[in-house]
């Protein structure tokens, strides 16, 4: 289990009430924020959710 920075590259504004809900969740509030996580399947799905939101580095 690796990590993952993920950061914030487009505006919530116009988006699901789901989808601002998993942005919350991953800890993602402003725009350019940068979070980390642990690569868990529950990250990755989140991930998944909001991945037109936001790009994933590797961390090693």
């Amino acid at each position: 289990m690796g990590k993952v920075k993920i950061k914030q590259v487009r505006s919530v504004i116009d988006q699901t009430k789901r989808q601002k809900a998993t942005m919350r969740a991953l800890g993602l509030r402003k725009m350019n924020q940068i979070v980390e996580h642990d690569l868990t399947p529950q990250v990755q799905g989140m991930i998944r959710k909001v991945e037109h939101l936001v790009t994933v580095e590797e961390v090693s």
